[in-house]
């Protein structure tokens, strides 16, 4: 199967009809133009000691492209915990990409613990409840590259398919080609990039922990036709065996369960093939 690279490079003024996307996803035609979404900023500098705000407010590592028909080629590796890594999917070339991931692996430990402990604090659980729910120390960080090359038709087809993001969190970097997008009110918002700054998606381990106070973001990305965009994103994921269900702080006679309790292995796998959780 072809990467989505070797199709770009083609110089084809078409794409492949396996990439179009029915009516009602093309950008085209579901893109809100001319206003972007406002996107909360967070400075975690200012967050310690402060209250927050209403919270209503199988392997895949390695090389692959056609992600469910997107325009897009991925590299996907776990980088944390090291009991989880296995070398023989990072690249080699370049040759400082083992020593970059790992050292950026290790910077993203006091993100991942302060947004737990923000996110804790704004459900009223104690700092560590949440990221104790997930994982604790051995929640697996999973970096996926994203790839997407120029395309000649980005009218009528799309990077990665509309979703939500099946782990915890997700803390994504991107180039500064525009290309995320979140659906709110009905429409298809482009989110504007930001320089030096992280884009957090709540995922749906998270909303279930939450009883839905929390709610997993509806994304997807476009592509653009002249420039390559890439992305980054790390998903928290709990340990395959770990049941993740509503937190039993937050659940009562007055707030039951909206979310069934299932070992997160369970629920990736009906997720990943559409099965109703």
């Amino acid at each position: 199967m072809e990467s989505v690279q070797v199709v770009a490079s083609s110089h084809e003024e078409e794409i492949p009809s396996e990439f179009i996307r029915p009516e009602a996803e093309q950008p085209r035609l579901t893109t809100f133009q001319g206003q972007h979404v406002q996107v909360p900023v967070l400075d975690f500098s200012v967050l310690n000691g402060e209250k927050l705000v209403d919270p209503e407010s199988k392997c895949v590592e390695g090389y692959g492209s056609r992600l469910r028909n997107g325009w897009v080629d991925h590299l996907f590796n776990k980088i944390w915990p090291p009991s989880a890594i296995d070398y023989r999917f990072w690249p080699t070339n370049p040759p400082e990409y083992r020593k970059s991931a790992e050292e950026y692996a290790t910077h993203l430990h006091g993100v991942v613990n302060e947004l737990f402990r923000c996110l804790s604090v704004g459900l009223g659980l104690a700092p560590t409840d949440l990221k104790t729910a997930v994982g604790g120390e051995d929640l697996n960080y999973n970096m996926k590259i994203n790839y997407y090359p120029p395309c000649p038709r980005p009218d009528l087809a799309l990077g990665v398919p509309a979703h939500t993001d099946l782990c915890a969190i997700t803390i994504l970097v991107p180039n500064e080609v525009q290309g995320l997008q979140v659906f709110q009110d009905e429409k298809w918002y482009d989110v504007a990039y930001i320089p030096n700054a992280l884009i957090i998606h709540i995922g749906d381990q998270v909303e279930i922990l939450s009883n839905g106070k929390y709610k997993a973001v509806y994304h997807r990305s476009v592509v653009n036709k002249e420039k390559t965009r890439m992305s980054w994103p790390v998903f928290l994921e709990p340990p395959p065996h770990l049941e993740v269900g509503p937190h039993p702080n937050l659940i009562n006679d007055q707030n039951p369960p909206k979310y069934k309790t299932k070992k997160f292995s369970d629920y990736a796998y009906c997720k990943l093939n559409n099965i109703p959780q």
